[in-house]
């Protein structure tokens, strides 16, 4: 059984005044795959680093198959690390950099071999081992360092932004062949990346952290339609959700001149003001004016391939709307808008916090 636990980690840099993790607690499953996703500076390369026994917290615990490793060097936690950088040796062959973990630990060669050839399988390594850095693409080189982690069967994968250095086509192949991988292998990973993709398609669970702090931790599709706060439904999805200030009076919500029905769960919200969050795709656009469609103004068009991203102008809110490829779409054309009511969310316009039932 292979869990991390994270208790209460507090990290702090330039001289005590800035918290790089701010009481952190976390819990990686036997097996899971965990991302750590955010904006750079949110601490999720620190609380990586603290797991890994190459940063040592102010106060709180990392434990591993519920043993404390808070104070032990990163040689004795049982860990693998992938880096950002490939860091594999320029001199050595591709075989003797994949194996120098198990080399270093004075494993026998016959079993180093057997480790090696099966690494070599299971990243598509195998006609390349004798092979020098220098004659692989950037891709096969990054293989390379994630073979080298899972060869030594570490009880714990980390990964910092393993993919940053590949070409955006490399990324979506090799992001693809790491899910395969780690799943094959059943290693209990935690995963740091700034791609909101890579958190999406990669994790079982996905942490999302702000300013030290994990703002939401749930399934990556949980994650990104009910997002805890603005700040999450803002960060997460290409583009980010809408975020519209919507008028409640009288069992309704009022955007501009526009009126939708309120929920059930806003009868009591008392403030007035309320944040209605609506994601790209779950906005409907029409050139036809139709029963409760909201009229909007095509500022921006955008064609994505398989879709058009509209830029509208809705009343004095901007906001984005996915629409089908051969939507005939032009700058200052005006449209009708619809959302289901069961994609809009709510949110506090003073704290950015979702209103759930109250």
């Amino acid at each position: 059984m292979s869990t991390v636990v994270m208790e209460n980690l507090i990290k702090t840099y330039s001289g005590g005044d800035k918290r790089a993790t701010d009481d952190v607690s976390l819990e990686v499953a036997d097996g899971e795959f965990l991302v750590l996703v955010g904006p750079s500076g949110c601490g999720k390369t620190t609380l990586l680093r603290m797991v890994a026994g190459l940063e040592t917290p102010d106060s709180g615990t990392v434990s591993i198959d519920g043993r404390d490793v808070t104070d032990l060097p990163a040689r004795e936690r049982g860990l693998s690390m992938v880096f950002q950088s490939y860091a594999i040796f320029p001199h050595m062959r591709v075989r003797q950099n994949i194996g120098f973990g198990l080399t270093m630990r004075k494993v026998p060669k016959d079993e180093v071999d057997r480790r090696v050839k099966r690494a070599a399988e299971l990243l598509q390594l195998s006609e390349y081992l004798d092979r020098y850095p220098a004659q692989l693409s950037g891709g096969q080189r990054q293989r390379v360092a994630v073979a080298r982690a899972i060869v030594v069967d570490a009880a714990v994968l980390l990964m910092d932004e393993p993919l940053s250095n590949l070409d955006a086509l490399l990324r979506l192949q090799f992001r693809a062949e790491l899910k395969r991988i780690v799943s094959q292998l059943g290693t209990t990973t935690l995963y740091v990346t700034h791609d909101q993709a890579e958190a999406m398609s990669l994790g079982d669970r996905v942490a999302v952290m702000r300013e030290g702090k994990v703002a939401q931790l749930g399934a990556p599709l949980e994650v990104y339609d009910r997002p805890a706060d603005q700040f999450v439904g803002g960060f997460l999805g290409s583009p980010p959700m809408n975020f519209l200030t919507a008028r409640l009076r009288d069992g309704a919500l009022a955007i501009g001149d526009a009126s939708l029905p309120a929920p059930d769960h806003l009868s009591t919200w008392d403030a007035g003001d309320v944040v209605v969050g609506v994601r790209a795709e779950n906005i409907q656009v029409s050139s036809d004016a139709q029963p409760g469609w909201v009229p909007a103004r095509v500022e921006v068009v955008e064609p994505t391939g398989a879709a058009l991203l509209l830029t509208v102008r809705l009343a004095d809110e901007q906001l984005k709307v996915q629409a089908p490829a051969t939507f005939p779409a032009s700058p200052d054309q005006a449209v009708h808008l619809r959302a289901e009511p069961s994609a809009l969310r709510f949110y506090d316009p003073s704290t950015g916090l979702a209103l759930t039932t109250r």
